[in-house]
């Protein structure tokens, strides 16, 4: 790939990048703070939640990207920004830097709610078949299905079944069982997701796309070209994606979403201007 800019102009820490990185500083922040001291959950408020919960709001697909759920989170995803966007921006421009950061962020939303609207239409979809004909045992092979880790907890849940098991025929616990599978749907759908990982993937996928061959030291031990870690990094979330892992609470969709949309997001800009012509 061809790419021109003035070395005389290059920045380390160019304004979009900064500004980004001050803003998630400041929203994480304002996360702890506003809990700590008015009661209010900001991550209910403005993590991306699936779009049948009660929670859902249509804002959310962007604001859910500047709110971080630990320090390591927040520390991780705010260096690989710094590390892999300082060099785009400086040969992008501002302009279009942010335009990209932002497209893939919800681009990236976009296809955690399209996975998570698949996964939940299953969810729903053996909800209803087993409302048929509640019993213990169409009970118990649903919530190993779907809610498995609800099930290996000793808690309500494992009681329930115990107690239904010695009273199979009794109606109330079928009745019970539905407003079981009721509030764990609504716990599903309540799950918020947050983070700029979809967009940092995104940036990710454009480092690796401008500069194939640019030696990326991992660890800051271990040299490797960027190509391989776009290659690699993008296998690793495709399998933890699909191995479905129900104590895995990292949304590896969202990452996948991120580089999708950046690599079409690229290839579309190629086209039109040929600016980023191989």
């Amino acid at each position: 790939m061809s790419q021109q800019y003035s070395p005389s102009g290059f920045s380390l820490l160019p304004p979009v990048v900064k500004n980004l990185l001050i803003i998630n500083g400041l929203f994480y922040l304002a996360t702890i703070s506003f809990q700590t001291a008015f009661g209010i959950d900001l991550v209910k408020l403005m993590g991306l939640h699936y779009f049948q919960s009660d929670l859902f709001r249509p804002y959310q697909f962007v604001t859910y990207m500047f709110l971080h759920g630990s320090v390591p989170h927040v520390l991780m995803n705010m260096f690989a920004l710094w590390m892999f966007g300082y060099l785009l921006e400086n040969i992008w421009g501002s302009k279009r830097f942010l335009t990209y950061y932002m497209i893939t962020g919800i681009g990236a939303a976009f296809v955690q709610t399209f996975v998570n609207w698949i996964e939940l239409s299953s969810i729903q979809s053996a909800a209803h078949a087993y409302s048929v004909t509640p019993t213990v045992d169409g009970f118990t092979v649903f919530i190993r299905s779907h809610f498995e880790n609800y099930y290996d907890q000793e808690g309500t849940v494992r009681s329930f079944i115990n107690e239904w098991s010695l009273s199979k025929h009794n109606p109330g616990y079928a009745a019970q069982s539905l407003e079981y599978i009721r509030q764990l749907l609504k716990l599903r759908m309540d799950v918020p997701t947050i983070g700029a990982s979809g967009a940092v993937y995104g940036i990710l996928l454009a480092f690796g796309m401008m500069f194939p061959n640019m030696l990326v030291y991992v660890y800051f031990l271990f040299p490797i070209k960027a190509k391989w870690i776009v290659i690699i990094y993008g296998a690793l979330e495709l399998f933890s994606g699909f191995s479905n892992n129900q104590n895995d609470d990292v949304a590896h969709f969202a990452h996948l979403g991120g580089m999708i949309f950046g690599y079409f997001l690229i290839i579309y800009w190629r086209k039109k201007s040929g600016t980023f012509s191989s």
